[in-house]
């Protein structure tokens, strides 16, 4: 049997990777931020900065074939093990987080549905059924998972196709409604005040834009599985140029039908609450079960993806060995086991903290872009030192000048807070060095893990002054 994946099954992971629940909660997370312009001016930048990402990818490649790890093997090519290794573990991390938040949006989305005041089961997605009910279904995907990697880009397949209907049924229906007016009313955000102009709007914008392409990367991290090298570069594009169209229809046409300021105050998915001025009631049952359908299936998709981080790292020896066990189906049984015990404990943790789908995706955003930085770097330090001109030469300078402005743009105070997600991975690399018999740290490296340490005693030190 062929368990490689073809241009469809990569397209499709890529899709379904990025379009999960952010698409949905994207017209009220703008509207609380920034300004119709501003919105504009963030989709220019980040649409723009995406494309130079994943041309960074398809270029990776096409001239680093022997590199099978994505994100994470050119961050340790072009930088060494330790960034490799930070790489990768920010990019499990964020997966891991992504999982969590899906696991409780769908929840969420039950409780808008079948909640009243004087009865809440599911509430925002952390009570204990709710939690209860994520936990079935985590473990149900952890099954189909064990079933093989075909199995379950086959099933996202499905579902990738099934979302489309209710995306492209409201960008039709807001088509339809948009008021040109509506959209004007307050062009630039007067009402958000002197102290958010709209340079502060744009980058309001940057954690919401990343947090929905995330994914974007999806085919290159399981570019070991696919049937045709060139199909990841392929897969990659059309997967970007579909969410991007996607996300500006939905995001703009919306500040078109609501007044943003109102916009701006809608629970979430405020998807449904938009197509129910449209269309009435069915409004949002419409929009909860294609949310439904779209995170499920993005939820496959990441979990797929955040196994693959350990177990392809483990394979470069970054993460301790036992990681790189396979199951008879060719799936990462120990990594994936390992992902899921860590989202289980992190359900948990979100119904006794009180933690919402927002929270979540702050942090599973903010991990992610020391990786995506790095993917740029590399290509750019390519380019430069085998004196590659031309093409990938601009690719690398666009894709790393956006990596700078993310975490530039995310905020300090978030960059010093993702130091203490980064600090307990390091145990897990000198278990994996001393496996090997090697010094965990050489040269520049020490340098790195002493730098990081400190800055996550530094925020540690914050928070408990509470400036957190």
């Amino acid at each position: 049997m062929d368990n490689k994946l073809g241009l469809g099954s990569l397209t499709a992971l890529v899709i379904g990777s990025m379009i999960g629940a952010g698409v949905f909660s994207l017209p009220q997370n703008m509207a609380a931020v920034a300004s119709p312009l501003a919105v504009m001016i963030g989709w220019c930048i980040t649409g723009i900065g995406m494309i130079f990402l994943a041309l960074s990818f398809q270029q990776l490649a096409i001239h680093k074939p022997e590199i099978n790890s994505g994100v994470f093997g050119y961050a340790r090519a072009g930088f060494g093990d330790f960034a490799g290794f930070c790489s990768a573990w920010g990019y499990w991390f964020s997966a891991m987080v992504a999982n969590v938040s899906y696991l409780v949006i769908v929840f969420s989305t039950f409780g808008m549905l079948f909640d009243t005041p004087d009865r809440v089961i599911f509430g925002d997605g952390n009570t204990l059924i709710s939690i209860a009910g994520a936990s079935v279904l985590l473990w149900l995907v952890h099954w189909l998972v064990l079933r093989g990697v075909q199995t379950a880009a086959l099933i996202n397949l499905v579902t990738t196709c099934a979302k489309m209907i209710p995306l492209v049924l409201f960008i039709g229906c807001a088509m339809v409604a948009f008021r040109w007016q509506t959209f004007t009313v307050d062009f630039s955000g007067l009402h958000f005040g002197a102290e958010h102009d709209l340079w502060s709007q744009v980058k309001a914008t940057m954690l919401i834009t990343v947090w929905v392409f995330i994914g974007v990367e999806g085919a290159v991290v399981v570019s070991n599985r696919a049937r045709v090298r060139r199909d990841i570069g392929r897969a990659t594009i059309f997967g970007l140029l579909t969410a991007l169209a996607i996300y500006v229809l939905v995001t703009l046409l919306s500040m078109g039908v609501i007044v943003p300021v109102e916009l701006a105050s809608y629970q979430n998915p405020s998807m449904a609450r938009v197509l129910t001025e449209i269309l009435g009631p069915w409004g949002q049952y419409i929009i909860a079960i294609g949310l439904i359908i779209s995170v499920c299936g993005a939820f496959l998709s990441w979990t797929v993806l955040a196994s693959e981080a350990p177990f392809l790292g483990a394979k470069d020896g970054m993460f301790p060995a036992r990681l790189a066990k396979q199951n008879a189906a060719g799936s990462p049984a120990s990594a994936l086991t390992l992902t899921n015990v860590c989202i289980q404990v992190s359900l948990i943790v979100v119904m006794f903290a009180g933690s919402t789908y927002d929270t979540l995706l702050i942090f599973a955003s903010e991990m992610i872009l020391v990786p995506y930085f790095l993917v740029g770097a590399y290509t750019l330090k390519l380019a430069l030192s085998e004196s590659k001109q031309g093409k990938i030469l601009l690719i690398g300078c666009g894709a790393t000048l956006y990596g700078a402005w993310l975490l530039y743009a995310s905020g300090l105070h978030y960059l010093l807070l993702s130091s203490l997600l980064y600090l307990p991975g390091i145990a897990f690399y000198i278990k994996a060095k001393r496996e090997q018999g090697v010094q965990p740290f050489l040269g520049r490296e020490k340098l790195g893990a002493g730098t990081l340490t400190l800055c996550a005693l530094f925020a540690f030190g914050l928070i408990w002054q509470g400036w957190f």
